[in-house]
């Protein structure tokens, strides 16, 4: 076996390990001051996607749609407000995100991402 087969190996060995960022995050629209926030097992990509979508006219809110419409893209920014800890056991980890997600929206009177 070669050194190349090796590396590739260890570097899918280690994709496969890394620990990708658990948590809440906003959207918050400045021009209306209306904030709507979602959580996600993958918050370093989480922005990326939601953009696309809005970019597009394909998300799945209304609302957030609408107002991404209206105001543009520069009136939007992305808040990561939680991040879950790494050492949560995994069958933990939706009921802890449904749970932190009721927190934020009550506290920030938030809409549904």
């Amino acid at each position: 076996m070669g050194k190349m087969t090796t590396d590739k190996r260890e570097a899918r060995r280690q994709y496969k390990e890394r620990k990708t960022p658990k948590g809440i995050f906003a959207v918050r629209c400045a021009s209306t001051g209306q904030v709507w926030t979602g959580s996600s097992t993958h918050l370093d990509s989480e922005q990326n996607s939601l953009w696309f979508q809005l970019e597009k006219g394909h998300h799945l809110n209304p609302g957030l749609d609408a107002a991404w419409k209206e105001h543009g893209r520069p009136a939007f920014s992305y808040e990561v407000l939680e991040t879950l800890d790494d050492d949560l056991p995994p069958l933990a980890v939706n009921d802890t995100l449904k749970r932190r997600l009721a927190h934020w929206r009550e506290a920030l009177g938030a809409l549904k991402v």
